[in-house]
């Protein structure tokens, strides 16, 4: 019960923090942080995501195919101590 109150109270300040802080947030006078925005800016930032996530993709899955290389090899080593004599203990 302690726990869902604590998780209750801290959900609501999250959510009255970003209310408070969201102002800030939009443009002034339609500028942001790269100046005012064109056509052009918003045609190359398409582009940039475009890119993006086919690269993240292709990145993530080749991280993924050499982690579980790996852990393939580690498990085929597990298994071929366990079926040598000289790790079985014994006399």
């Amino acid at each position: 019960m302690r726990a869902m109150r604590r998780l209750i109270l801290s959900t609501a300040a999250t959510c009255v923090a970003l209310l408070i802080v969201t102002p800030a947030a939009f443009a002034v006078g339609g500028e942001g942080l790269l100046g005012e925005t064109s056509d052009a800016t918003v045609t190359w930032a398409g582009f940039i995501l475009i890119a993006f996530f086919p690269i993240f993709i292709g990145f993530a899955s080749l991280l993924q195919w050499h982690l579980e290389k790996r852990k393939h090899a580690r498990d085929d080593a597990r298994k071929a101590r366990e079926g040598s004599a000289d790790w079985r203990g014994g006399w």
